[in-house]
């Protein structure tokens, strides 16, 4: 499943205000939640923060994906958010994260669950690819490369 049938344009967020992981991991949630209003905040924070205990999901080169898997949704759900000032994610490489790309996904899922943070990960691999996201000037501004690059990846 490709990255642009998941994020709409509202679950893209320019400018994260939060300087933590807790409330990083809160406002994506967020965004999340206003395209879908049958998300309940609180079960949403939960698996994700479940998932970080296990470790981590900052993979270095500025970039985390925190993910996790919850029961009632019918389908995968996306949201991509941007830190100008970074936010300390635990990540491998010991940097701010400053790219999110926030998975949720329906408990039974594997496969699809799997290869979206595949497609995740492929896309910002490319360092070109995260300085124009780090560059762009606008949600949308954002969610056009976001389309593009996949496009070309």
């Amino acid at each position: 499943m490709k990255i642009s049938e998941l994020l709409s344009p509202e679950a893209v967020v320019a400018d994260l205000q939060s300087r933590d992981k807790g409330k990083v991991l809160a406002e994506l949630t967020d965004a999340l939640i206003a395209c879908d209003e049958s998300l309940q905040r609180d079960e949403v924070i939960q698996v994700l923060q479940e998932r970080e205990r296990l470790g981590s999901t900052g993979i270095g080169d500025g970039v985390a994906i925190p993910h996790g898997k919850l029961k009632g949704i019918p389908e995968l759900m996306l949201a991509f958010g941007r830190s100008r000032a970074g936010v300390d994610f635990d990540s491998m490489d010991g940097k701010p994260a400053h790219l999110f790309f926030l998975l949720i996904a329906p408990e039974e899922s594997v496969g699809v669950h799997l290869k979206t943070l595949a497609r995740i990960s492929k896309l910002l691999k490319d360092s070109a690819v995260r300085q124009k996201l780090l560059d762009a000037d606008s949600q949308k501004d954002l969610y056009q490369i976001i389309l593009d690059e996949e496009d070309q990846a």
